[in-house]
């Protein structure tokens, strides 16, 4: 399922860090320390919208985004799940899956534009990946 002339918009490679590599998408974690925060971006060029997606790897695309959240939960718990693929900046084809707690920083508007990103500290961050990794089962 993948492309071999597929490339991360340079924006997305900007913001984020790699997680894993999953059948149809690759995962990203948003440097963001405010949100539990995963980027879903499938590996195929020419796609802006879900519906662009041939129906098979639509279906897939869902089951890659119902894994992460759940990885994401048992990483860092969260009340609520927004899930976004916007594309009005970047219109590369990709899925966000924020974890959303009630009194968090951008609560309760979207937290897309909503203040300045608290980066990850390195160390952090290579912890926050591996654990996500290991509940992705990707480890």
């Amino acid at each position: 399922m993948t492309t071999t002339d597929f490339a991360l918009d340079p924006r997305l490679t900007a913001d984020t860090q790699h997680v894993a590599s999953l059948p149809l998408c690759e995962v990203l974690l948003m440097n963001d320390t405010r949100f539990p925060w995963l980027v879903l971006v499938p590996r195929q060029t020419n796609r802006v919208e879900i519906c662009d997606l041939a129906p098979e790897q639509q279906a897939v695309l869902w089951q890659e985004v119902k894994r992460s959240a759940d990885a994401l939960r048992a990483v860092a718990p969260f009340d609520k799940l927004n899930l976004g693929a916007l594309g009005n900046i970047v219109r590369q084809l990709h899925v966000h899956v924020v974890g959303r707690t009630d009194g968090d920083a951008a609560w309760p508007g979207p937290v897309w534009g909503s203040g300045k990103a608290l980066p990850y500290e390195p160390a952090a961050q290579a912890q926050q990946i591996q654990a996500l990794r290991r509940a992705l089962g990707v480890d």
